[in-house]
């Protein structure tokens, strides 16, 4: 693990998730040097968030204050998850690890369906939530938020090679398609991560910050 320079543009994104990385990256300004936090060795075992809170915000602090904490950098962090309304808003804040903390992105998605079992079309309704947070050092007391959703059925199977997690099975009434049929740069529009960050990005220019 190691510190880097707070007074560049190095900003450190609390996640290892390549899909949201390039995701996030390709939105972000283009002169903030976006750094994956396990480059740094942030995420690993030892070093883990404990993302035990029952909220996206708080979990994304979390994160967020632990990267920047042992990097010295300013850091961003997401914490997004899937709210089912027949589930009562799960799998929620469990998104990732809905079946299991070793669950794969098919393994989440087979629970997710064997839960949705019978249920009709009209009673499979979804969102899709992004908390985007920025902290410009451990003990930011201000920290800069943004939430975005985006609304959705859930289908009884997967469609579509595009996307990770659940976007195979993420139906768009309006597209008539699924998430992971989105060409990436229309997804990045439509999306509860791409709605976030452009929030996230405004905010951090009307502050100054870079």
């Amino acid at each position: 693990m190691q510190q880097i320079n707070a007074n560049s543009t190095d900003v450190i994104f609390a996640s290892s998730n390549i899909g949201k990385i390039n995701e996030i990256s390709k939105i972000l300004p283009a002169n903030l040097n976006i750094i994956p936090q396990n480059t740094l060795g942030i995420g690993t075992k030892i070093t883990l968030a404990s993302e035990d809170a029952p909220t996206f915000v708080e979990n994304a602090l979390i994160k967020a204050r632990l990267a920047s904490k042992i990097s010295g950098c300013p850091s961003i962090a997401d914490d997004s998850g899937l709210a089912v309304e027949y589930l009562h808003g799960a799998p929620g804040v469990h998104t990732a690890r809905f079946a299991g903390d070793h669950a794969t992105d098919e393994d989440n998605i087979n629970k997710l369906l064997l839960e949705l079992e019978g249920v009709p079309f009209k009673n499979r309704k979804a969102k899709f939530h992004c908390v985007l947070v920025f902290i410009n050092n451990y003990q930011d007391p201000a920290p800069l938020i943004a939430h975005s959703c985006w609304s959705g059925y859930i289908l009884d199977k997967p469609q579509g090679s595009s996307g990770f997690g659940y976007d195979p099975v993420f139906y768009l009434q309006d597209k008539n398609c699924t998430s992971a049929e989105l060409p990436i740069t229309e997804k990045n529009i439509l999306s509860h991560r791409g709605q976030a960050c452009r929030k996230l990005v405004e905010m951090i220019k009307h502050q100054g910050i870079f």
